[in-house]
């Protein structure tokens, strides 16, 4: 082929392709693309108050702090689906004129950001005071709203808050709002524990080589996940249940952070899941009714094997509609044995599953039939049969006329519902029984004048009931 013909051939593709373009616009065609790889967002809080010029080892503590973090920076740099930002405190006011407000952002979180990060660090002159709770406070405000990324914070402290500053208040508080995963503090100075250990994670650097050590340390967690297996455990520990969807929210903000449905590997074994280690969860299995695991932590590097008690056996409610039946369903209330709280709608004929225990049923026929304390065995069938109904067929001989069915059993007459007022003739399914319907004409005056008639419904019949209501 010519090299014209080449030419010719790849301008007849592209217009096919802008053509096929136009078409699909014109015609409204929309194609998105959601991509769900969460990104991950770091943001440093360099402490810049007058202690930094505090001589270490090799140098002063803040020309070791602009090393490590420029470092750092690098590295991260190289890394797909992260952003760097870099905010500080007490690098604009002299000391002497201690202000709890000098902590700044100075770099916001975009991409390719490092060459801006590292020339503010490097221009840092310490100068203030340690205002620490406020600049985590404002660290808030740095992160972009976006509920598909992990925010956080990375502190470099060397001093206690001299503002009277509740930074344990201020990070369980932005933790439960979500504003950020809970927190890396490093100090770099020793006696701190007690003040920043209930912030976050708390990492003592007492030389430059715990220092850069405890960084990438911290900055291993951050980029890499870490492998948890969730062993759903049947009547007897074993690890036999699955197919359970199961949802797992951060302890703290209570988001929603991942959903999956438990699955066995090629080995038999709960499948090994690869989940953020910087978060505490709940877990929920989502079986009838749920079950909840709380404050589960991850330890970065290791597998965590997490038990879940969820013994589950099933339960079938059978009914065959009859001949005579105008209905083709009913729907079933499951309560556990004793709970008003309704924990299932179960169609009749579907197989469910259901832990292991006591339940009351509620079935919506006409009258409802309540079953109580049906008990679920592990990996057994319990099976309900429901009696076949059968049809009433009543006659009101007129319109305009109210009344109401009661079931007679041996104990008490009860209510079953409301005829229709505006109808002469009525089909209505009921399950076997006595029975007695009581009408009365609305324009007759006299309470006298209420029929009352009894009959008896048998499963597949139609029973005819014919009243004169007297007007």
């Amino acid at each position: 082929m010519s090299l014209f013909s080449k030419a010719k051939y790849v301008l007849i593709i592209v217009f096919i392709c802008l053509s096929f373009s136009m078409y699909s616009q014109v015609k409204g065609v929309k194609v998105t693309r959601q991509d769900n790889l969460e990104k991950t967002r770091v943001l440093f809080i360099v402490d810049c108050s007058y202690n930094m010029y505090e001589k270490w080892q090799s140098d002063t503590k803040i020309k070791i702090t602009q090393a490590i973090v420029s470092n750092i920076v690098d590295t991260l740099a190289n890394e797909e689906g992260i952003e760097v930002a870099l905010r500080v405190f007490g690098n604009e006011k002299e000391y002497n004129n201690q202000d709890c407000e000098d902590t700044h952002l100075l770099v916001p979180f975009y991409r390719l950001n490092s060459d801006a990060i590292k020339a503010k660090l490097k221009a840092l002159v310490p100068k203030g005071t340690s205002s620490v709770a406020k600049s985590l406070e404002k660290a808030k405000e740095d992160f972009p709203k976006d509920r598909h990324c992990r925010n956080i914070v990375v502190m470099i402290v060397d001093n206690i808050d001299k503002c009277d500053g509740n930074i344990v208040n201020v990070s369980k508080q932005l933790q439960q709002e979500g504003a950020f995963i809970k927190p890396f503090v490093i100090g770099i100075s020793k006696g701190m524990r007690n003040n920043y250990e209930d912030c976050g994670f708390y990492y003592e650097a007492t030389n430059e080589i715990e220092f850069s050590k405890v960084m990438n340390d911290i900055i291993k967690q951050v980029l890499h996940n870490t492998t948890i297996q969730i062993n759903l455990l049947d009547s007897y520990m074993e690890t036999t249940e699955t197919n359970i969807p199961m949802t797992f929210y951060d302890t703290k903000s209570k988001k929603l952070k991942y959903t999956m449905i438990h699955t066995f590997n090629k080995k038999g074994l709960s499948d090994t899941l690869s989940i953020d280690p910087l978060v505490k969860y709940d877990i929920i299995a989502h079986t009838i009714p749920p079950v909840k695991v709380e404050n589960i932590s991850i330890n970065p590097g290791r597998h965590t094997i997490v038990p879940i008690k969820t013994p589950q056996g099933s339960m079938i409610i059978k009914y065959t509609p009859t001949k005579t039946s105008t209905l083709k369903n009913y729907s079933v209330i499951v309560r556990k044995a004793g709970d008003n709280q309704t924990i299932n709608i179960q169609d009749l004929n579907k197989k469910e599953k259901y832990l292991v225990g006591k339940y009351d049923l509620e079935v919506l026929t006409l009258p409802r039939l309540n079953i109580e304390n049906v008990e679920i065995g592990q990996s057994s069938t319990t099976t309900i049969e429901i009696p076949e109904s059968g049809n009433l067929r009543l006659d009101k001989g007129s319109i305009n006329t109210t009344g109401s069915i009661f079931v007679r059993d041996k104990e008490e007459t009860k209510w079953v519902m409301n005829l229709d007022d505006d109808v002469s003739k009525e089909n209505i399914d009921l399950m076997p029984g006595e029975y007695m319907v009581v009408v009365k004409d609305k324009s007759s005056t006299k309470t006298t004048d209420t029929i009352i008639k009894e009959f008896k419904i048998e499963s597949n019949q139609i029973t005819n009931v014919s009243l004169t209501v007297k007007k």
